[in-house]
């Protein structure tokens, strides 16, 4: 069972540092397993299927223009998996941003109606028939996020409380819902087809196209969380502690949100809102690593493109040749996991 910390007012009692603080090789093994499973994964990714192969005449497929197999491997399953690998580590990484710099270990994308804001605007932008180039939908989609995020935030006002962040969340996300359904009612048939797999999220008929699209922006988005992750980490131990060390709260806390949104909006844009990746990454990787965004930082992504990969073939398979998708799945595990762990807090 996934164990939710409980965010403090204060830094970590020093009497409680030394049970609380995994030895410091956690860390580096904790990378040599998540990298490790990612491998392992990415190579299941493009073995299974049809046709079957075996890893080693998968990858030699890959690497041999010539082989029958190549264009399968490379061109159909390869690209599918780094989209899935890139937007599994940003929605993590989105998620552990946002559960670090409001404090509030529910927190994720879809329960902040960050995905569904931008699930509007890429909505909008199939039934309205705008042409938007693919290159410029995570504009869009970032602008619906934004919004979206912006909502929650003047919402809650100084609260941290996570049943009423949630309660927040979860009206601005039915609002959005609601906008969805509006707009699909406006659309054709075909596109109700085309959003229904969209809004459910999945990475099935994505391709390289898709990964140059969203690829820069998950690596600035990345990048950037990087740079904030220390300040994020002090936001963590509460907010007058980190005035205290000379982080500006306001600003840092919004650099945070946006980052966040970023991240998610570029999954969204063309994965669709995939659900509870962004909550369930981060305590996985709080777990392996102990609290702390700095240390937690490069286990999460980690974690989180190994779950979106996994997510993505069990749905690819398990009643080929229909394929599920993958939001499937990862809800079918997320609500579950939130329900436990919130059932875990008021029993503490």
């Amino acid at each position: 069972m996934i164990t939710i910390p409980k965010w403090t007012d204060g830094p970590v009692p020093r009497t409680t540092t030394a049970r609380r603080r995994p030895p410091s090789r956690a860390l580096p093994r904790a990378v040599a397993l998540t990298v490790a499973l990612l491998a392992l994964v990415g190579v299941a990714a493009l073995s299974l299927g049809e046709p079957t192969l075996g890893p080693v005449r998968a990858l030699g497929a890959l690497l041999d223009a010539g082989d029958p197999a190549h264009v399968v491997v490379a061109d159909v399953r390869l690209p599918r998996a780094l989209l899935g690998a890139g937007c599994g580590a940003a929605l993590a990484v989105s998620g552990l941003l946002l559960q670090d710099s409001l404090r509030n270990p529910v927190a994720g994308p879809e329960l902040l109606g960050v995905s569904a804001g931008a699930a509007v605007v890429m909505t909008a932008v199939v039934v309205l028939g705008l042409q938007v180039p693919l290159a410029l939908a995570p504009y869009a989609a970032l602008l619906g996020a934004l919004v979206a995020g912006a909502m929650v935030l003047l919402a809650i006002g100084a609260t941290r409380d996570p049943e009423h962040v949630l309660l927040v969340g979860a009206a601005v996300s039915a609002a959005g819902a609601g906008l969805v359904v509006a707009l699909v009612g406006l659309g054709t048939e075909g596109d109700v087809v085309l959003l229904f797999r969209y809004l459910l999220g999945s990475l099935a008929a994505r391709g390289w196209p898709h990964l140059e699209a969203v690829a820069p922006w998950i690596g600035l988005g990345l990048l950037a969380a990087a740079l904030l992750r220390s300040r994020v980490a002090t936001l963590a131990l509460g907010d007058e502690v980190a005035t205290g060390l000379g982080v500006p709260v306001v600003r840092t806390r919004v650099l945070a949100l946006v980052v966040a949104a970023l991240l998610a909006a570029a999954s969204a844009a063309v994965c669709g809102p995939v659900a509870y990746v962004a909550l369930l990454a981060p305590h996985v990787a709080r777990r392996l690593v102990g609290t702390g965004t700095r240390r937690t930082f490069w286990v999460a992504p980690l974690v989180g493109a190994a779950l979106l990969v996994a997510a993505d073939l069990v749905c690819r398979l398990v009643l080929y040749p229909v394929e599920v998708p993958v939001g499937v799945a990862t809800t079918l595990v997320g609500v579950p996991a939130l329900l436990l762990a919130l059932a875990g807090r008021r029993g503490r």
